[in-house]
């Protein structure tokens, strides 16, 4: 019985949202103040029938340019007798629903275009830029113009039309800040994972951006009602119905006999719009407040993922355990073939006017219950080999020749949407920096239990207890309290043992290490390569190691492949690879290791 576990859920963050709203409500008073601006807005604009003292179009010709509180008319009469607070609160309907319309459309359009291109790139990126750059350029007021001419005094439809010509506003920063996000390890730790890409862009990576765009959605609906008032004082619209536009052009014509009617609605436009301002400005600086992005690496090489295997010993909960149908249907047998093949393969990224091969003609295989390790320095292509593998190449680079196949299914060319089912449920991934792989936005037992749903039919009670037991599994003391934990809340130990955690859940057949211990301390690189060993004997599972420490090898692997300048120099048993080196690079390796050197002689004390 196997299932999946990953990082990425959200159940945590409404409640983290709401205690930072808590904190900003009682710290921040412009916040405060626009927010009540805002309620007494919607308020008005949905009681609007029911506290409107007159009707809008009731006129009174003794209260003609009545001023305010000297009458019936509380805030004064218009030129034609009516009642000017009444029509304020006939208009606010109106304003409410542009705000909203404009808001919505735009907000669908820009960033949904905006996620699916910044995160897809290639042909979707550029033909989407294509179509936005077109959007921006078109003449919004002027299309508004010439609508109002073809289609009527329709504010609806003018208003859609609008939210999909300002769209390219929310598109751009989206498409710019997706394209940052996706390059976060955790968000390749969920692609690893397994989880479909709609899953990863709903999850994570809307996650980490909705504070900036919340800012520029509330903007534009701002922008929205300070527009449609503006077409309206211009005489566009339905002369018809009230609106704040169109009291402003009744009192600018006004303006010598009774300037004080300009006041109400200039008012109510300039608190609205400046409330719906500093409100998004705030709801930013709250939801940033509670996402602490990672440090991260320029390059993708050094993302890192954790999926893993697991046999369920508890036979109550392997009744309850069904595969996703999705990963079940996916029939590989094990011992039909090697679990893992490369053959010459060769990896180059654009130079300049040429390229630049980082990997050259490399092969190797892991077979079942075998550890192999692939050791050498800093850029001699460990982890651009078995990125290869996994399918988390960036765009740039190019394989230009070779065969990766798993249990004799060719690998490289396959769809993102091919490649989901063996990855988590026959292929795991350790990384080597922990905590750069768990999203901070969530606690440690939401990240699991989302990986498990995500990887099977377990729901609800079944898969929080199966995250908790993988936890109790991997040597985590308390790991009910470790559930409810940020990522920022435990040591980088724990967070390894929490990533392999989410390995010992799946129970693959093939489990690719990259420098597992290598942000680690002595003690706790000891403690994981122990763990790791005792799960690969336990589950008779295919390791593939990737490390710089030949320590690590001689501790864990069972065969090592040197690798020099992107090629492979030297491969055999670990004892005759460090009996017996043949090629001088590994005999330079194996002489830079000072376990077994003479200690250096004593500094002369200066007197």
């Amino acid at each position: 019985m196997t299932v999946v576990v990953a990082t990425g859920p959200v159940e945590d963050a409404p409640r983290v949202v709401r205690r930072s709203l808590r904190r900003l409500l009682l710290r921040n008073p412009l916040t405060v103040a626009s927010l009540v601006v805002l309620t007494v807005f919607a308020a008005v604009a949905i009681a609007q029938p029911w506290i409107q003292p007159y009707p809008a179009a009731h006129v009174d010709l003794s209260r003609t340019d009545a001023r305010p509180f000297t009458s019936h008319y509380i805030l004064g009469g218009d030129q034609y007798g009516r009642d000017i607070l009444s029509r304020l609160i006939a208009s606010t309907r109106g304003a409410a629903e542009v705000a909203v319309i404009l808001a919505a459309v735009s907000f669908f359009v820009g960033v949904t275009a905006g996620l699916v291109a910044g995160y897809a790139g290639k042909l979707t990126d550029t033909i989407s830029n294509w179509i936005f750059a077109a959007l921006m350029a078109t003449p919004g007021v002027v299309v508004l113009i010439a609508l109002y001419s073809l289609l009527g005094t329709s504010t609806a439809v003018a208003m859609a039309v609008f939210g999909i010509l300002v769209s390219p506003n929310l598109f751009w920063m989206v498409r710019s800040l997706t394209r940052s996000i996706r390059d976060e390890p955790y968000v390749d730790a969920a692609r690893v994972a397994g989880l479909s890409s709609v899953r990863i862009i709903g999850r994570h990576v809307l996650t980490a951006i909705r504070g900036p765009i919340i800012l520029m959605t509330a903007s534009l609906a701002g922008s929205g009602l300070a527009i449609q008032a503006g077409l309206a004082f211009l005489g566009l619209g339905d002369s018809t119905k009230p609106s704040w536009g169109g009291m402003l052009t009744d009192a600018f014509g006004n303006i010598y006999l009774a300037r004080v009617q300009l006041i109400w609605p200039a008012t109510a436009i300039g608190l609205v719009v400046g409330a719906f301002s500093l409100l998004s400005i705030g709801l930013r600086d709250v939801l940033e407040g509670t996402y602490v992005k990672p440090s991260k690496r320029a390059r993708r090489s050094q993302v890192k993922v954790v999926v893993g295997p697991h046999a369920i010993d508890d036979p109550q909960s392997a009744r309850h355990f069904v595969p996703n149908p999705s990963v079940a249907a996916l029939n590989i047998t094990p011992g039909t073939a090697s679990l893992l093949t490369i053959n010459n393969l060769r990896i180059a990224y654009a130079s300049g006017t040429g390229f630049s091969t980082v990997v050259r003609d490399v092969s190797l295989r892991v077979e079942d219950g075998e550890i192999v390790g692939i050791v050498g320095e800093s850029g001699s292509g460990k982890t651009q080999t078995v990125l290869a593998a996994l399918g988390l190449l960036v765009d740039e680079a190019i394989v230009a020749s070779g065969s990766i196949r798993f249990r004799g299914t060719e690998l490289l060319g396959l769809t993102e949407k091919a490649r989901l089912p063996f990855r988590g449920r026959h292929i795991a991934y350790v990384p080597q920096e922990p905590t750069a792989n768990l999203d901070p936005s969530f606690k440690i037992g939401s990240q699991l239990v989302y990986g498990i749903r995500a990887q099977s039919e377990l729901r609800g009670r079944d898969a929080r207890e199966l995250a908790r037991s993988t936890l109790d599994r991997v040597g985590i003391r308390d790991p009910d309290r470790v559930l409810n934990l940020y990522p920022h809340q435990i040591s980088g130990g724990m967070a390894q043992r929490v990533l392999i955690a989410g390995a010992v859940a799946c129970d693959p057949q093939l489990l690719i290490a990259d420098e597992p211990t290598t942000a680690l301390d002595v003690t706790i690189q000891a403690d994981v390569l122990d763990l790791l060993r005792s799960l690969q004997k336990e589950m008779g599972m295919g390791m593939l190691v990737v490390t710089h420490n030949f320590g690590v090898v001689a501790d864990i692997c069972d065969r090592v492949i040197v690798m020099q300048a992107g090629s492979i120099v030297e491969e055999g048993t670990v004892q005759d690879v460090f009996s017996s080196p043949q090629h001088a690079y590994t005999q330079l390796l194996l002489s830079s290791v000072l376990d077994d050197a003479e200690p250096r002689a004593e500094l002369p004390v200066e007197a």
